[in-house]
């Protein structure tokens, strides 16, 4: 398979406010609007996408539908204390505290409003304990 493009759709029951939501505080914005799809790119890169989808779209299987649960996006930063600041300071809740981790990251974690969870990352060098099992093109 060759796979020309990936990216998240959430589903959900509030395309715009969720749609809104990305475009105020991360920067996307749209390439495709309705009023049940809302195709993303971030404007710094458009080879970061994200698409919101109404959850009981005809497009979906009647199986499939509903709104999105279980997913954490990881969104990795130049500069994490900063995004920190600008989201504490916008009002998003702050689910983790950032924090530095043993394997290799300082992050914290706020959430949509669909519950998403959003983590923030910026890669640190891992403890010696973690730094094994990373391959070595790998190593932050």
């Amino acid at each position: 398979m060759k796979v020309t493009s990936y990216y998240p759709v959430i589903m959900t029951d509030a395309v715009t406010d969720t749609a809104t939501f990305y475009q105020r505080h991360f920067g996307f914005v749209p390439a495709f609007e309705s009023d049940w799809y809302v195709h993303l790119t971030l404007a710094s890169d458009s080879g970061v996408n994200l698409a919101i989808l109404d959850g009981a779209h005809g497009t979906i299987p009647a199986s499939g539908r509903g709104r999105v649960s279980g997913l954490l996006l990881n969104f990795e930063v130049e500069d994490v204390d900063a995004e920190h600041a600008r989201l504490v300071e916008a009002g998003l809740p702050i689910l983790l505290p950032i924090r530095d981790e043993d394997f290799g990251q300082r992050h914290f974690i706020t959430a949509d409003p669909n519950g998403v969870l959003i983590d923030i990352i910026k890669p640190i060098p891992p403890s010696a304990d973690f730094a094994a099992q990373y391959a070595p093109e790998a190593m932050p």
